[in-house]
């Protein structure tokens, strides 16, 4: 019997490659449509990396100087989002406050893209936020409802579908407290079909020109396979934060053809979640370009606030118990959060006297952090539970009882809202603010002879060559009658 032949070179490579572990580590993908955490090596789901992520896009972190200086400008010790720097980051905000102090307006917008009938509690903190800043500030605020969006990017949904969750949301935003008097909400299906979108329509047109496929392509990872009412949506969001797109909004006539220069100088200031910000660095980039310039737009970033399950997830509407949502009972908070949240406690209650737990991956404490007021407490609560003396079930229980009461209140806010009540936030009309108190506001007036091109006698606007000749012949009408003037003086 012959002797086996020895295995090949490269058949013991194979069998070495074969026995080598397969990392699964990931990098985290952080963009408007989709969120995913990083995972190490052996698949473990990572926290978001915010610093990173600030860094990768050139963004400004929140820092005590820029906290300090904005409760100076303002008044308001600034809101515990931003002393636990849960908003975290931000573009220009310092801007925002040279113009507040000056006593300047500044326009105030953010949004939501409806995917479900109920917003969750991740939902909620944009718009607890921005409604926050629009009560320190005191200036107008534009809600953007996206259903034209995802309805685009969402393949299951249907029109009649997604605009019926906008209005459900949009009832659901309101819930949150906002005033009528200085808040205009739109639902995009609805808005650009109702008359008053003139100057919206013309930004958005000149603003698509500007931009191309390969800016789009690069800002959001569209390929060729994508729909072209997605690679064309990214313009809509873009121009909603220019004041020039809402003329109505300071009284001024929405049916003009010619928009307002000084409506288009009115700086925006935009609350939103991080994944956001590929939109806005698009406007940044581009808004110097239009024939009437607007300025680059202000933001100010949050952290995702995690799933039930834990580090590196984010809430989602597909997933119930990944999230409290704003329409559960107390029995299903209890529920959700004793059974799904993530725990930083140790196995056994001997271990956890013994070790302490970690409130800095607990579920419950991380919540506790987003809406528990009192600083002292909260430190409390943490120093506690990593002596061991706060156990796991009673830390569940602080989240529960402020988990309920924080649903309860929005639930009993929602109740009062009406068709009616949403139909007033829907109108476009005009908008009543004060701005700074300690400045005298300074009125925006319709568009000025500069701006606009003077009628003819047909009522249609004159040439550039037809108002050089009016020019001219107004010249010289005032030049015989100064000299007549002076004749007459003489006799």
């Amino acid at each position: 019997m012959s002797e086996p032949e020895p295995p090949s070179v490269a058949a013991l490579s194979l069998a070495a490659t074969a026995a080598e572990p397969v990392s699964k580590a990931t990098v985290q993908e952080i963009n408007p449509w989709d969120v995913q955490a990083a995972t190490d090596a052996d698949g473990n789901v990572q926290e978001f990396d915010y610093a990173a992520i600030s860094a990768q896009w050139a963004t400004k972190l929140i820092d005590d100087a820029l906290l300090a200086r904005f409760e100076r400008v303002t008044g308001h010790k600034p809101h515990r989002w931003l002393r636990r720097r849960l908003f975290f980051s931000h573009r220009d905000l310092e801007l925002i406050l040279d113009k507040y102090e000056k006593g300047e307006d500044f326009l105030l917008y953010t949004g939501r893209g409806p995917s479900s009938d109920a917003m969750h509690i991740g939902h909620t903190i944009p718009f607890e936020f921005t409604k926050w800043l629009q009560d320190v500030f005191d200036v107008p605020l534009v809600i953007m409802l996206t259903d034209d969006e995802k309805y685009l990017f969402k393949e299951k949904l249907k029109q009649p579908e997604v605009y019926e969750f906008a209005r459900q949301n949009a009832k659901d935003i309101i819930s949150i407290g906002f005033d009528p008097k200085k808040t205009f909400m739109y639902i995009d299906s609805e808005f650009f079909t109702s008359g008053f979108n003139r100057h919206f329509n013309l930004n958005n047109t000149e603003f698509e020109k500007l931009i191309t496929n390969n800016q789009v392509r690069g800002a959001f990872g569209f390929h060729g396979s994508t729909n072209i009412g997605s690679n064309a949506f990214a313009s809509k969001q873009c121009v909603a934060a220019f004041a020039s797109s809402y003329p109505f909004i300071w009284g001024q006539d929405h049916k003009t053809y010619y928009r307002s220069k000084q409506l288009a100088a009115i700086p925006c200031l935009i609350p939103c979640a991080i994944d956001q910000d590929p939109y806005f660095r698009l406007v940044r980039e581009n808004c110097s370009r239009m024939d009437l310039p607007s300025p680059k737009p202000a933001l100010i970033h949050s952290k995702f606030l995690t799933a039930l399950q834990g580090a590196g997830g984010k809430m989602s509407a597909s997933n119930p118990n990944s999230a409290i949502f704003m329409s559960d009972t107390p029995k299903e908070i209890k529920k959700k959060i004793n059974s799904h949240a993530f725990s930083g406690g140790q196995e056994t209650l001997e271990l956890h006297r013994e070790k302490g737990g970690n409130p800095d991956i607990d579920v419950p404490y991380q919540y506790l952090a987003y809406f528990e007021d009192d600083d002292d407490k909260l430190l409390r609560l943490a120093d506690e539970y990593r002596k061991g003396e706060l156990l796991t079930g009673e830390m569940k229980k602080e989240c529960i009882d402020m988990m309920t009461q924080y649903v309860k209140k929005f639930q009993e806010a929602r109740a009062k809202v009406t068709d009616e009540v949403l139909e007033e936030f829907l109108r476009p009309r005009q908008l009543e603010w004060r701005g700074n108190p300690r400045v005298e506001k300074k009125k925006v007036e319709e568009n000025t002879e500069s701006e606009t091109a003077p009628a003819g006698a047909d009522g249609q606007p004159l040439t550039k060559n037809q108002q050089k000749k009016l020019a001219k012949l107004a010249e010289q009408e005032k030049k015989k009658a100064e000299k007549a003037a002076a004749a007459a003086a003489k006799n």
